[in-house]
């Protein structure tokens, strides 16, 4: 099975569907909504953790790897939910969070209780032998190790100790936890921030960058894949494999996606969604950068194409504010523009994956207060921007526009009070934009929906978009990003225009008596200089 014609539907299960009126979505909701996946033509849903945690960090904080979260449902009802899903065509991939654990799970409480053994499962050092490295929540990466005048790493959250993948018992303890759910059935594997597993023998200081050059794609990171494939997933074909990659480099992309080294299938990497950051930094607003935008794009698909590396593409996820608000004129053009979002990556070479809500066009919340907000994260950059001196408005203004329950709020199923995720008042508030912006009238009235259908069977029904190699084309276009793919003998050109304006755009004489596969205005006339309305999309195979 290749993954290269797969398109992947990512679900955060806390907020999909609510089944048992506990305003908590829940694996049952999944079930529930299998059938409406099987419609969108998806091949594979991604959970977001569902695990026994305690939620320091929305689940990435795991206290035992081979259970379910009560709060989510039970083992058999992930049984059931492999069986429908398998009964539908559709896969299932798990979230597996190897670097570390939440601090309540076993192997770490009984490190604090004494055992040796367990101890050698953390990175606990001496006093003295503390690096300067900082967490990436805020504050040093080191915390007191009980009363034992020693401290553990954490490069997460204090409640996350990063796990010695030194030792080989670790190692076969987390390669025992991939095969577990294999047994189960699942054929996918989300692996969280696996590039910081591999921390060199001696931990150096490092003032560049927080540190993150010491623990960030270390050569032993790709021999701890190797192992960890030869160990369990490698053994399995149909298996797909992503790594999350945190500040990567498209030379490691390269290495950890190519097939001969059987280390993983793809990765995601997030520096396209930092083209608005102003300054380098999450907490502001403003513009994105569309030239930066453009070269990441260019620079990634060129260069993973040309040397056998594979991406995962992707424009939403948890973690992340709705696309659409920050590269669409949403007031005006959210549904050419949706559009023109999803071909941009669904008819690129890599596997394009869609966040839940997505496939109909959702937009943030459109909150009023903070008061609202859930989120650590969120509550504690407005704190920072207050004490930075922004105003309370304009702190409201920016996290507004950064903040991670942009995506975490309720799917919207209908229009009701509760948007037809629950009865009940949600764990976080549901947006003001349900008028409209729901499956019940999306499928029955919109058109965002039956676009994404149509993408997904194009990647089905022709191999240039799962095979074909990638060319930047007109790459110094002001407002267009375009590209070229091309396998065995044909050629696909695709256009997407990322502004709310007409631009033009030179078409090459070959492709003017050329099929157009998909266009998000309808049938265009093609022309040697292409005349393209704002967010228009198109595809022209020849």
């Amino acid at each position: 099975m290749s993954f290269k014609d797969k398109v992947i539907y990512q679900i955060y299960p806390k907020s999909f569907l609510d089944t048992n009126q506990d305003g908590i979505g829940d694996l049952a909701g999944v079930i529930q909504k299998i059938p409406y996946l099987s419609q969108l033509g998806v091949d594979m849903i991604w959970l977001s953790p569902i695990y026994p945690s305690p939620q320091k960090d929305n689940g990435y904080d795991i206290a035992d790897y081979c259970a379910i979260n009560p709060t989510f449902g039970t083992m058999e009802e992930f049984d059931q939910l492999i069986e429908k899903a398998h009964a539908h065509g559709i896969d299932v991939m798990l979230d597996m969070v190897l670097n570390h654990v939440s601090i309540e799970h076993e192997w770490f409480q009984r490190a604090l209780a004494g055992e040796q053994k367990y101890q050698d499962y953390f990175i606990i050092r001496e006093a003295d032998q503390r690096t300067d490295w900082q967490s990436k929540f805020g504050g040093e990466a080191w915390e007191p190790f009980g009363n034992s005048g020693k401290y553990y790493l954490h490069l997460y959250d204090k409640t996350q100790a990063d796990l010695n993948w030194r030792n080989p018992e670790v190692r076969e303890e987390l390669f025992n936890v991939v095969r577990f759910w294999m047994e189960k059935g699942v054929k996918g594997f989300r692996f969280d921030v696996i590039n910081v597993i591999g921390k060199d023998e001696v931990l150096k200081d490092n003032q560049v960058d927080e540190g993150k050059p010491e623990y960030t794609d270390r050569p032993v990171n790709h021999q701890y894949l190797q192992m960890m494939n030869q160990a369990t997933y490698g053994k399995d074909p149909e298996i797909i494999t992503v790594g999350e990659m945190s500040s990567t480099t498209i030379e490691n992309c390269i290495l950890y996606t190519q097939p001969k080294r059987n280390e993983l299938s793809m990765t995601f990497n997030f520096h396209h969604l930092k083209v608005d950051y102003q300054e380098g930094q999450k907490w502001t607003n403003g513009p994105f950068d569309f030239e930066k935008l453009k070269e990441l794009f260019h620079t990634w698909g060129t260069q993973m194409s040309q040397n056998g590396g594979w991406n995962a593409w992707f424009w939403n996820n948890h973690d992340q504010p709705r696309a659409l608000n920050r590269f669409v004129d949403v007031e005006n053009y959210r549904v050419e523009g949706a559009k023109m979002l999803a071909a941009a990556i669904h008819l690129n070479r890599g596997t394009p994956y869609i966040y839940m809500g997505e496939e109909i066009g959702m937009l943030d919340p459109d909150f009023d207060t903070m008061e609202e907000y859930v989120d650590v994260e969120s509550l504690n950059a407005y704190q920072k921007l207050l004490a930075q001196g922004h105003s309370e408005t304009k702190a409201f203004e920016i996290v507004k526009s950064k903040s991670r329950d942009n995506a975490r709020i309720p799917m919207q199923w209908d229009a009701g009070k509760h948007a037809g995720f629950s009865t009940v008042k949600p764990w976080l508030s549901v947006g003001k934009h349900l008028k409209g912006i729901n499956v019940a009238e999306e499928i029955t009235e919109g058109s965002i929906f039956a676009y994404y259908q149509k993408l997904i069977q194009l990647r089905k029904t022709h191999p240039i978009i799962a095979e074909g190699s990638y060319t930047a084309y007109a790459p110094h276009h002001p407002e267009v990003y375009a590209y070229l793919r091309e396998y065995q003998d044909q050629k696909l050109l695709v256009i997407n225009n990322f502004f709310a304006k007409e631009t033009e755009i030179p078409i090459p004489a070959e492709f003017l008596a050329g099929e157009r596969l998909i266009d998000n205005y309808g049938q265009t006339e093609l022309q040697e200089t292409l005349f393209l309305k704002p967010y228009q999309s198109m595809a022209i195979l020849v």
